[in-house]
């Protein structure tokens, strides 16, 4: 338990020190939005590190370095070129610093600090993996190999077709209803969330094995109810208007699911 203890503290301190430095790039470029990408990027480095430590067994380890780290490189980079290099600010992150006022500073710091304590938690799941003394049968790993191969191509295709929207000049003003958008008002927030049971079926069974609950159950609450979803509509709606609240009425918030006739 100790030894638990000191490899999340030795996690912690790196990430806010990570972040710090993430802070003072993130103003020196104008767009704070960088932390998003860090945050992820964070998350996959995280998990290599658990993987890197020599008490689990090898393929376990292996499969938390695989898994995580290619979801995170893959999420952290899109991210990173898609919405932060040449791009305007997120608009949360604009309404969020004039929110604050004359205190933006000093609370943009302590945000992105905060996300240095949410890379911890959410790197929890993978440590019951990583330190497991047996390695996960083979039925388990291609559960775990086909949900996380849906979840990372599921969330590629919804990034790229809103991408693809987003970039056509006949588009602008009108919400994406193309692709996977037609069936979810947020396809690559469901297949986030779906990526996280792949750490689930890997790792549910071993000791503390309770915390691989926690990236399922946590990032549906933080899309649901604080970062993701209420945001990211919220934006929408104010520059979207009607067309996005016909498109409230008629898809599925979250779940993929058919679309209403109205």
């Amino acid at each position: 338990m100790l030894y638990l203890i000191t490899v999340i503290a030795i996690a912690w301190v790196v990430s806010a020190a990570a972040m710090t430095g993430i802070f003072v790039i993130g103003r020196r470029i104008g767009n704070v939005g960088i932390v998003d990408a860090a945050w992820s990027l964070g998350v996959g480095t995280a998990a290599i590190v658990y993987a890197l430590l020599p008490d689990g067994d090898i393929v376990a380890r292996g499969a938390v370095a695989v898994f995580a780290g290619a979801w995170s490189v893959r999420l952290g980079l899109h991210i990173l070129f898609d919405r932060v290099l040449g791009k305007p600010e997120d608009g949360r992150y604009r309404d969020l610093m004039e929110g604050w006022g004359e205190r933006a500073p000093r609370q943009l710091f302590l945000f992105f600090q905060y996300q240095a304590v949410f890379i911890v938690v959410f790197s929890l799941p993978f440590l019951p993996i990583a330190l497991s003394q047996t390695p996960p049968s083979r039925v388990r790993l291609v559960i775990a190999a086909v949900i996380w191969l849906a979840a990372v191509l599921g969330e590629g295709v919804a990034d790229r077709q809103l991408s693809r929207w987003r970039n056509t000049l006949a588009n602008r003003g009108r919400t994406c209803r193309s692709g996977l958008w037609k069936y979810s008002r947020h396809p690559n927030y469901f297949f986030e969330w779906l990526h996280w049971w792949t750490y689930v079926v890997l790792g549910i069974m071993e000791p503390f094995g309770w915390l691989t609950l926690l990236g399922p159950m946590l990032m549906l609450f933080f899309l649901y109810r604080v970062t993701g979803i209420p945001y990211t509509e919220k934006q929408a709606l104010k520059s979207r208007g009607d067309d996005y609240r016909r498109y409230q009425e008629e898809v599925s918030a979250f779940f993929p699911w058919f679309t209403k006739v109205r």
